[in-house]
């Protein structure tokens, strides 16, 4: 406990022991080692004895004094590495020669830990005993592990991981979030609100203003991107380099090559569109990129294939072909749109990029432009079209009926280009938004086989399920919900346990909208298996739980009340279960 006070010439317990053991008179050997070792202040003394008249321990007036000094002390090394003097870490350095050799005393540990903290560059010897001691390396400040981590990547590794995987669970369990709902999903919270978050928030801390460590963060992302594919390692490379830029780190913003383009596109996502302005300054910073700085690149490309990137970018390209169609303008006679592609291409491209190391902008498909947009456009029409029909007084109504059948070689689109595949999934949200629910059965049929099976994805289901509640009067339809659950969501249930598990959450929402008949048949078939995961045994339980409930309480009345006035007749309420109420 007191070891490294002999160091100094200070005595310590083992002094007090042998003294004791040798002296013939141990009353006089402990005042005068009082005295020797004491508040070496003449005038205190003579005071000392009334601390005793009233019952003072000299214990507890030592304790006092020594925690006093302690923290003008600490506040004083403070003021010392804030000062001007060009001196200053020369004074903590010496301060540290002198306090280091008590570090491992609780009483003192504080203040040489201060010393350590206001120290740029702390002497290699010092961060080595400190690395090589697993206490003070866990009590140390995060400013003295910086110095540590940037010359051990692989301790900055073991210390960033966790966060890392934190990370990624937290945004999965996201996509899984029991509350279906538009307006509450994965895409809801603010940039600025993500930003907030627990992890980006502990590694800004952790890199400072460090670029070394911030590099290391970035190559961490990049390795681990491309050994799982897992786009959400992208967001957070923005994430971080935005959290550095709202707290005005200069000193790695202005090095790291996307930072203006980062910065642009978080405006856009804050808005969830890409306006004409912001779409110029994005097109000028891609066509800014030079002749042997090609693998910025990779890094643009990484910040394109967020999902909130993506997101922003196929909403903006279902927006601009709706202005399209008010124009009676051709897809490629717009620049902006143009620039969207490109982007959401770069973005889609990532991985193989950074896996290939060759950076080159992939190439857009003509065809995609030429006849997969004037196709989609022709839907579009479709549905605004039949929109119009349906408002028209019943006197002016001709006999039009949905189109069942999709343009030629969409579906193939669908299934062999992952920007076409993108937009094509994004129409199904929005039509579904529209609550249009002929043109969802039109389409859902084509996403059966996607590029990339990106049908099946988190985001894509996530999205999908949330979107549906907007249409949750039509699951009373059986052709209806044939079309949703037989025709798209079950094709794949059985091999993948993700769609399982979304196809479960739908249920658990609407089962009490889903026709009677259609929810026992989707209950026998969503039965799990033995390979199922817990996840998905859990959300069973839950469904097949909230069935028996239902099916004790009383049966609800078929028909809403009528809104005609009539005289007020008083009847019993029904009995309505919450989650009934939330429908």
């Amino acid at each position: 406990m007191f070891a490294g006070l002999p160091e100094l010439g200070i005595s310590n317990g083992e002094d007090l022991k042998e003294t004791l053991t040798n002296c013939t008179e141990p009353l006089k050997a402990i005042d005068q080692f009082q005295t020797e070792n004491g508040i070496l202040l003449p005038t205190l003394q003579s005071a000392l004895p009334f601390l005793d008249l009233h019952g003072t321990p000299r214990l507890e007036f030592h304790q006092s004094v020594f925690d006093e000094l302690c923290d003008k002390l600490m506040e004083r090394v403070a003021t010392i590495a804030e000062g001007k003097d060009e001196d200053r870490y020369g004074k903590l350095k010496e301060l540290l020669e002198k306090s280091f050799p008590l570090v491992k005393m609780p009483s003192i540990q504080p203040v040489v830990m201060q010393v350590l903290k206001h120290l740029p560059k702390v002497p290699e010897k010092k961060l080595k005993l400190v690395m090589a001691d697993k206490e003070l390396y866990k009590v140390c400040a995060v400013e003295v592990k910086r110095q540590i981590w940037q010359e051990n990547q692989a301790l900055f590794g073991d210390e960033v991981s966790p966060l890392l995987k934190h990370y990624i669970v937290a945004k999965e369990a996201a996509l899984f979030s029991s509350d279906l709902s538009i307006l509450h999903n994965f895409f809801s919270p603010s940039p600025k609100a993500r930003r907030q978050g627990e992890v980006v928030l502990k590694l800004t801390q952790m890199i400072g203003k460090n670029v070394k460590l911030y590099d290391m963060v970035l190559q961490f992302l990049r390795t681990l991107f491309l050994r799982t594919r897992n786009v959400h390692y992208c967001t957070l490379r923005a994430e971080l380099l935005m959290s550095l830029h709202d707290l005005d780190i200069s000193e790695i913003c202005s090095v790291d090559s996307c930072h203006k383009f980062t910065w642009c596109l978080d405006a856009c996502i804050r808005e969830k569109f890409v306006d004409a302005k912001r779409a110029r300054e994005l097109q000028g910073f891609l066509d800014g990129v030079k002749k042997g700085q090609e693998e910025v690149l990779g890094d643009l490309s990484m910040i394109l294939c967020d999902p909130f990137s993506s997101n922003t970018l196929v909403l903006s390209t279902v927006r601009n072909l709706q202005e399209l169609l008010s124009q009676d303008a051709l897809p490629r006679d717009s620049p902006d749109l143009m620039l969207l592609l490109r982007m959401l291409s770069l973005g889609q491209g990532a991985w193989d990029m950074i896996d290939s190391q060759v950076f080159k902008e992939p190439r857009l498909e003509l065809e995609v432009v030429t006849r997969f947009l004037p196709a989609m456009l022709s839907v579009l029409v479709d549905d605004y079209t039949f929109t119009v029909e349906q408002k028209l007084p019943s006197e002016e109504k001709t006999s039009l009926s949905y189109p069942t059948a999709l343009p030629d070689n969409f579906n193939k689109y669908l299934q062999e280009n992952r920007v076409a595949c993108e937009m094509g999934l994004y129409y199904a949200l929005h039509i579904a938004k529209q609550r249009n629910k002929n043109a969802l059965q039109r389409l859902l049929p084509a996403l059966v086989e996607t590029y990339n099976d990106m049908a099946s994805g988190d985001i894509f289901l996530h999205l999908l399920t949330a979107h549906l509640t907007l249409l949750s009067d039509e699951f009373g339809n059986e052709e209806f919900c044939s079309a949703v659950f037989d025709g798209f969501l079950l094709n794949s249930f059985s091999s993948k346990d993700n769609v399982h598990r979304h196809n479960l959450r739908l249920l658990l929402h609407l089962h009490q909208k889903v026709l009677p008949s259609c929810v026992e048949t989707l209950v026998k078939t969503l039965e799990p298996s033995k390979q199922s995961s817990d996840q998905v045994k859990e959300l069973y339980t839950k469904l097949t739980e909230k069935l028996e409930v239902q099916k004790k309480s009383p049966p609800q009345p078929d028909e809403a009340p009528s809104l005609d006035l009539h005289p007020v007749k008083y009847v019993d309420t029904p009995t309505i279960s919450i989650d009934e109420h939330r429908q």
